[in-house]
C-alpha cells in the first residue's frame, strides 16, 4: 500500500492508517497477489488519480493533452496535475488536503493576479500569484493550516509569504520534485492502448 497523503496533516502523525496496518482489510488482505502489467498500469493511473482528486474524463483529458505537448508525455501530465490551482493552493499551505482547497476555492476565497478564481483546475503558469482574499483571512481551518505547513513542508519552485496569504509560483517543478512513488510510465501505458 502506498500512503496518499488524502487525510491531511494526519497522515503526518503516528495515527496514519497506513503506517498502523499496512495491508488491505479483510481476511485475504495479507496474501501475496500476482498483477497482471494491465493491474499495475491500472493501480497507477487509479493512483495518481486518487492523489489529485481528478475524476476519469478529466484525467484523460490531461493524458491526451500532455501526450500532444513537447517532452515526455509522463512529465508533462504530471506537471500539468502540478499546476492546477487546488494543487498550489494545497502546496503552498493554505489548506491542509487538495479537497479542502479545491472546496475555498469553489468558494471563491482565492485570487489569481488580483482576480477572483474560483474554478479548482484552473491551471496556472509560472509568475502567476495567488492570493487569499482579505475577507478570507480570519478562516480558522486556514490559520490552522498555515501555522502547521511546516511538516509537510513549501517546495522549492514556489515563493510564499505566510504573514500575507500570498505566494508565488517561481517556476514549473522538476521531476525530482515531484511525489517519488509515481511511476508516470505506466499510466503513460495504460493509455496508449
Amino acid at each position: 500500500m502506498t500512503k496518499l497523503f488524502l487525510k491531511g496533516d494526519r497522515c503526518y502523525s503516528d495515527k496514519c492508517a497506513v503506517e498502523r496496518r499496512n495491508y488491505p482489510p479483510g481476511q485475504h488482505g495479507q496474501g501475496r497477489p500476482k498483477h497482471t502489467d494491465y493491474a499495475l498500469q491500472l493501480r497507477e493511473k487509479q493512483k495518481v488519480r486518487r492523489i489529485y482528486g481528478v475524476l476519469e474524463k478529466q484525467f484523460r483529458n490531461y493524458a491526451h493533452l500532455a501526450e500532444r505537448k513537447k517532452g515526455i508525455t509522463g512529465q508533462n501530465l504530471l506537471l500539468l496535475l502540478e499546476s492546477r490551482l487546488d494543487n498550489i493552493v494545497f502546496k503552498m499551505g493554505f489548506a491542509a488536503s487538495r479537497a479542502e482547497a479545491r472546496q475555498l476555492i469553489n468558494h471563491g476565497h482565492f485570487l489569481v493576479n488580483g482576480r477572483k478564481v474560483d474554478i479548482a483546475s484552473f491551471l496556472t503558469k509560472p509568475g502567476m500569484v495567488v492570493e487569499l482574499k482579505e475577507k478570507s483571512r480570519s478562516i480558522k481551518s486556514i490559520q490552522e493550516s498555515v501555522s502547521t505547513v511546516s511538516r509537510r513542508g513549501i517546495p522549492q519552485w514556489l515563493e510564499v509569504d505566510p504573514q500575507n496569504f500570498k505566494g508565488q509560483i517561481k517556476a514549473l517543478p522538476a521531476r525530482e520534485e515531484l511525489h517519488p512513488s509515481i511511476r508516470e510510465q505506466l499510466i503513460v501505458e495504460f493509455y496508449s492502448k
